[in-house]
């Protein structure tokens, strides 16, 4: 893995925004003065659990940057990601006189980023905003690619645009603030980014765990790097998701229907573990994974302390699948389900039928033991 603290993410052979790795904020000064603040006002934008930990940090690094700095805190949480808390932040920016010269910065994760990102792009008809994830989640995922959005009666991410950040800036520190729950949470997307497009990466986190899971510094830098490398690649090619970007959905479209069913109980990367276990289920009723990559697969998820079933839900079957086919990747009646033609190798399938996923799901909820977790094709 290469030794590096700067990506740059292009559009047209272009560069538009970098991606900043750093142990602390140190190198946060230089960038700042190339933002030229002198004469903006800056809102950071953060949630409750946040803004205790980093918040007056942040205030006192951008404070000697900027012309005025405001905040904007909301409640943590998934709940909270709705239009009507872009509303308050409209209202927010609107009282304090923010023009398109002016900027937010979103520190958080993956909920502060997307409604932050989701302001920005509507506001005045779009101003600039950067990205300060704190999660592992939001550091490799969900702050890179310009995707941002609000839920819409629990149905997730369904309203949002496409606005790219002038900055993502990940302070490797943040990651040690974090649950043990969170961290793993962020492992979720981590692990499908080497099951989709990169069997070695794959491999080296399995070889890795121990360090992964004590968070050493430098296991940390070279997985976030790795990742990051990855989502670059990908929203390089596809910056508004006509093609291969939709691959980085794998695990995802079961994955909202149980993050929508099980009232965002379950944390996103979560349920994305359990969506990975069910797309690797259905690779091998497809002709792709054998009954062993599914196992190992499975195995490889439970080791990083995520689920792979939730076999104590009461909710229907068909409730999972009713919401699938109410996703955003449905194209008509087909659902654009990603699939991998082996570990390291992901496709976009429509084949996947209705029953197919009922299938999946019977699946799932049926698991008591990892020794159970996969059905009998």
């Amino acid at each position: 893995m290469q030794n590096s603290n700067r990506i740059t993410i292009k559009k047209d052979n272009s560069p538009i925004y970098d991606i900043v790795l750093a142990e602390d904020y140190n190198p946060f000064l230089k960038e700042l003065e190339a933002l030229n603040l002198a004469g903006r006002k800056v809102c950071i934008v953060t949630d409750s659990n946040v803004s205790k930990l980093h918040l007056n940090n942040l205030l006192e690094i951008v404070k000697d940057y900027a012309r005025i700095v405001e905040t904007f805190t909301f409640p943590a949480g998934e709940d909270s990601k709705t239009l009507a808390t872009v509303e308050l932040l409209y209202e927010k920016l609107i009282q304090s006189n923010f023009d398109r010269n002016d900027m937010l910065f979103a520190l958080g994760g993956g909920v502060v980023g997307d409604l932050t990102g989701y302001a920005a792009a509507t506001y005045l008809r779009g101003i600039a905003f950067l990205q300060i994830p704190t999660t592992l989640l939001a550091c490799v995922d969900s702050s890179i690619g310009g995707k941002t959005g609000v839920d819409f009666k629990a149905y997730k991410n369904m309203v949002g645009a496409f606005h790219q950040p002038r900055l993502v800036y990940i302070n490797l520190a943040h990651l040690h603030t974090l649950d043990d729950r969170q961290f793993c949470n962020g492992m979720g997307e981590v692990i499908k980014h080497g099951l989709i497009k990169d069997i070695a990466y794959y491999e080296w986190l399995k070889s890795n765990r121990e360090e992964i899971l004590r968070r050493e510094p430098q296991a940390l830098k070279e997985m976030v790097l790795r990742s990051c490398e990855i989502k670059q690649r990908v929203v390089e090619i596809d910056p508004t998701e006509k093609g291969v970007r939709a691959l980085l959905n794998f695990g995802h479209t079961l994955g909202h229907s149980i993050e929508k069913l099980m009232e965002f109980k379950l944390l996103h990367g979560e349920c994305v573990s359990i969506g990975m276990v069910s797309a690797a289920y259905l690779s091998q009723i497809h002709g792709y994974l054998n009954k062993d990559d599914v196992t190992e697969i499975t195995d490889t998820l439970s080791s990083f302390n995520l689920p792979v079933n939730i076999s104590d839900t009461d909710i229907p079957s068909e409730e999972f699948v009713r919401v699938c086919f109410h996703d955003k990747k449905v194209d008509g009646n087909l659902i654009k389900f990603i699939l991998l033609k082996e570990k390291g190798d992901a496709v976009i399938d429509t084949s996947v039928s209705r029953e197919d996923i009922l299938d999946a799901v019977n699946c799932f909820k049926k698991m008591k033991l990892l020794s159970e977790a996969i059905c009998e094709n």
